[in-house]
């Protein structure tokens, strides 16, 4: 219980900056100053691709290549191209963002992600050019 309520007051003190942030490099600093510490696109690389002791990793949808089109494991719906640089739309909307990143992290490791988590993936992301 205890856990759940500092989780919900980080959050809370996290979507005020976020919530203004329209770019991925905004949304990356607000997750690395919330981790407290630089984002790793090499630890982002392999974050996105390791199946962290379940079934899936991001790459089971997002593809291997980000920067093409997947499809999801399980309904077979085509996802668009994850990486900012193929996908304009991509890690714009920081509501869309966190709802996301809340869906798949739980898919993939049945838990939420931390912020440094993210700030590694989009770090990542945010390297790779179509």
């Amino acid at each position: 219980m205890l856990s759940a309520l500092v989780g919900l007051m980080a959050l809370l003190a996290v979507t005020p900056r976020m919530a203004q942030a329209a770019t991925p490099a905004e949304l990356l600093s607000a997750y690395s100053r919330e981790a407290g510490s630089p984002p790793s696109a090499t630890r982002g690389q392999q974050f996105f691709k390791a199946t962290h002791g379940g079934e899936w990793s991001c790459a089971s949808c997002h593809g291997s290549l980000p920067t093409q089109a997947g499809r999801h494991a399980s309904t077979n719906k085509t996802i668009g191209a994850l990486a900012p640089a193929a996908n304009a739309e991509r890690f714009t909307n920081p509501s869309k963002v966190e709802k996301w990143f809340r869906r798949n992290c739980k898919d993939v490791l049945s838990r939420e992600c931390s912020a440094a988590e993210k700030a590694d993936v989009l770090a990542w992301l945010i390297t790779l050019k179509p």
